[in-house]
């Protein structure tokens, strides 16, 4: 006990790290329970632990350190999560909605501001603060409402990814603002000539060096050593901007965008997603710890009118924008009652703001406390959006302006917010010969597919063949998400590795109910578990070889198709019972008629006989033998359709059905025998 104790003691930062997550894990857990978004409930733990709270973190140096951890590890994921050809899918709501959304949120911001006494620099820093939204809080909800393929959820995303780009330059100009350059053209140009630099670089390695990195270290089949060689690839890129008078951010966003042109960009992403989560709770602790929750109380009434104020400067920028693309006015109403709070990048922005002076004490209070409202309120203001933009088409407006929000627009369904996605798919987990046999029974079936594999050598083979196989672990959900699993018909794991069926089987679930899992395993014993883990069907290999060659056995002493399915169904249903060693249950309640004839095929090796070269209708082969003829194969032809005049010759196979005594006498009769 004394030694951890002097452990405790040699690591400061230890008692902070308890003292935040335990008091976490008992807020977000009261919160979730009013479903109030996660980062609400760091936030508030922030405010709870820090000096205007309870005060039981007495420092904040750890939290601040931690924090910054936090933020690249958050752009470095949207830099992996950012792909260039995606982004050219929808690159009119992205460029031409999202920069209108962010360009007019910005100036009407701006010029508010500059109307309640705000320097101009200020009252600009401050519109950057607005134009953003909240990505982590939208999408997760979006995702969990199944709107994501709607056109306003396409045009949400679309106007979300734009800010998560644009956080890189606004971050880069906040210190222009603050003054720090005397000369600002100057300034301008040599970031510009870093930057393109920088970009160039990036490029250079996205296309030529890290993909090769990337797969010897994936051919190494070691995940410690791809988890390290993507944590140093992200570090290693931030720390060089950093040294070139460029933010650690630009760095880390950077660092990700060269891991998303390769093929383990998704991989990638699952394996850092548990540590940013983690790091970047520090970030929202830490705003939260500069929040004073006593300031929201003394000025509640000032803080609700600026939050009413925001969500009618960023709903009708926001409704301007997506109309400005072509959009209905009812889609326009929806995604602005969909992102019009202010985001988790306008907390990191405003830390920014604060450190360079643009912002004063009591401005960053007004700040956080219009943030974290606007926040709480979003989960709820999503979920009416529907008959909140119902209620507004049917306000009483002037007849001229009525007509023209409800023309009839020619692009309302922009074909560049549709994305051709996957959906009643089958997802096939393990390109060994089973997913190799499957992904070709798929193909000829015209059924839509996509497979995942932790081979990178078979994922580069067969990707240059054009199937659609990506790298990765299947128990990763950034993976799954990938493939679009929630949307998927049917899953089929057809790999050897046990435990990772299991992992894999849980994954999905915990995404997801609706695919039908169908796993394949070695052995019986392992059904069960697989089963209660959520598989809906679990064939085991050593089993169902049985069950085919019996199959065959049945089918060869001329058993009934119907039969022989029959009896498959059953020892399938009773999970194989029949075939365990001890097992009480080996009777099968299909009993067999079998039949006393066979069906078997002769070939005519003599070219004299009583039955050779003489009209069957003399031969009496039926009467003499007691054997039947079903047909005859002569050289390719095969007849089917017997006559009277049809005679046996060399060389022919003949397909005779008999009892067995009957067709050894038939064999006799046209055979040589020694």
């Amino acid at each position: 006990m004394l030694e951890f104790v002097l452990a405790a003691m040699e690591i400061p930062m230890l008692s902070d790290i308890v003292l935040i997550f335990g008091l976490a894990t008992l807020v977000i857990l009261v919160f979730m329970r009013f479903k109030i978004p996660t980062i609400i409930g760091f936030l508030f733990t922030g405010a709870l632990a820090g000096p205007y709270g309870l005060s039981v973190v007495n420092t904040s140096t750890t939290v601040e350190v931690l924090s910054e951890i936090g933020v690249i590890l958050l752009l470095f994921v949207i830099g992996m999560e950012f792909s260039l050809k995606s982004l050219m899918a929808i690159k009119k709501a992205v460029f031409v909605g999202g920069a209108l959304q962010v360009f007019l949120t910005i100036l009407f911001t701006t010029f508010i501001s500059y109307f309640l006494g705000f320097d101009w620099e200020v009252a600009v820093f401050i519109g950057f603060l607005f134009s953003l939204s909240s990505t982590a809080i939208v999408l997760k909800l979006l995702q969990e409402g199944g709107q994501m393929n709607t056109i306003s959820g396409r045009t949400t995303l679309a106007i979300l990814i734009f800010q998560d780009i644009v956080i890189v330059p606004l971050m880069l100009f906040t210190p222009m603002l603050a003054g720090e350059s005397d000369n600002v053209a100057l300034s301008l140009f040599l970031m510009a000539a870093k930057g393109t630099g920088v970009v160039i670089l990036t490029l250079l390695s996205a296309k030529y060096l890290i993909p090769n990195l990337l797969f010897r270290i994936a051919k190494t089949r070691n995940e410690e050593l791809f988890l390290l060689s993507i944590i140093v690839i992200c570090f290693a890129v931030a720390y060089l901007t950093s040294l070139l008078g460029l933010s650690l951010g630009l760095g880390a966003f950077l660092a990700g965008l060269i891991i998303s042109e390769s093929d383990y960009s998704h991989h990638a992403t699952g394996k850092i997603l548990p540590f940013r989560e983690v790091f970047l709770s520090f970030f929202f602790v830490s705003v939260g710890m500069l929040f004073d929750i006593t300031f929201l109380f003394n000025h509640i009434l000032v803080i609700l009118g600026l939050t009413i104020l925001t969500f009618i400067v960023k709903f009708g920028t926001i409704v301007a924008a997506v109309s400005a693309i072509g959009q209905k006015t009812k889609d326009a109403f929806i995604v602005g009652f969909s992102i019009f709070q202010i985001g988790e990048f306008s907390l990191l922005l405003a830390k920014e703001g604060l450190r360079y002076d643009l912002l004063d004490a009591e401005t960053y209070q007004y700040f956080l406390a219009i943030s974290i409202l606007s926040m709480a309120i979003t989960p709820f203001v999503l979920k009416a959006r529907e008959d909140l933009t119902r209620k507004l088409l049917v306000i009483p407006l002037p007849a001229k302006l009525k007509k023209r929000l409800s023309k009839s627009r020619t692009n309302t369904s922009d074909p560049s917010l549709i994305e051709k996605e996957l959906k009643d798919h089958l997802v096939i987990i393990g390109y060994g010969l089973n997913g190799r046999n499957l992904s070709r029974a798929a193909k000829s079936a015209q059924i839509p597919y996509s497979i995942i594999e932790m081979n990178p050598v078979t994922v580069k083979e067969e990707g240059m063949k054009g199937e659609p196989i990506m790298y990765g672990d299947a128990a990763n959900e950034s993976v799954l998400e990938h493939v679009n699993i929630n949307k998927a018909r049917v899953a089929v794991i057809a790999i050897s590795d046990a435990e990772a069926t299991k992992r894999i089987i849980s994954a999905i679930r915990h995404m997801t109910q609706n695919p039908y899992i169908i796993v394949r395993t070695r052995y019986v014993n392992e059904m069960e578990e697989n089963h209660k883990l959520g598989a809906n069907e679990v064939v085991p290999e050593e089993f169902e070889t049985s069950i085919e060659i019996f199959n065959r056995v049945l089918t060869k002493y001329l058993i009934p198709r119907h039969d022989i399915e029959e009896f498959t169904e059953e020892v399938r249903s009773h999970n194989y019972e029949m075939f365990r060693l001890g097992s009480e249950s080996t009777a099968s309640k299909v009993k067999f008629d079998l039949p006393a004839i066979n069906f078997i095929g002769v070939k005519v090796e003599r070219d004299f006989g009583s039955i050779i070269n003489v009209p069957l209708k003399d031969a009496g082969i039926r009467e003499m033998l007691g054997v039947n003829i079903v047909a005859i194969k002569r050289g390719s032809r095969t007849i089917s359709e017997i006559t009277g005049e049809e005679k046996l010759k060399l060389g022919d196979v003949v397909y005779v059905v008999g009892k067995p005594a009957a067709l050894e006498k038939f064999e006799e009769e046209v055979e040589i025998h020694d």
